[in-house]
């Protein structure tokens, strides 16, 4: 009989898994953080190491000098990807930990709170699905 690795290769208890997810709309921060890709990834590099986190790469890239940002810092347990639309006041976030040697849950959020409160949103949309 043919082993199916999606159901015999699970682990038994399988440990949830965090994607939080986030527009924030209205946000009110410091224009270097939409406008600067060196800024944001330092900041975010900075915020992923205070949450705990292990970060095996990163990449921002700014488009033209009066375009937003788009950057992605690789995890060791997962990812967080950031992008700003400077026109709109809008960001959006993702931070997605799995938790397959310890609890991640409680850094995903520090890192995802800490980023939220960067850009000072009016109008925060904030989802989180958990994932196995």
């Amino acid at each position: 009989m043919a082993l199916n690795p999606v159901v015999d290769f699970r682990p038994e208890k399988a440990d949830i898994g965090l994607h939080l997810i986030g527009d924030l709309y209205q946000c009110r921060a410091d224009e270097r953080y939409f406008f600067d890709a060196a800024h944001l990834r330092a900041h975010c590099i900075r915020l992923v190491e205070q949450a705990g986190l292990t970060i095996v790469g990163d990449y921002f890239h700014q488009f033209g000098q009066d375009g937003g940002v788009t950057g992605t810092v690789v995890l060791a347990e997962s990812h967080l990807a950031i992008h700003t639309w400077p026109e709109k006041d809008y960001v959006t976030l993702d931070v997605y930990v799995c938790n397959y040697t310890s609890n991640n849950r409680p850094k995903a959020r520090k890192l995802f709170n800490a980023l939220v409160e960067t850009f000072h949103p009016v109008n925060p949309h904030i989802r989180s699905v958990n994932r196995e």
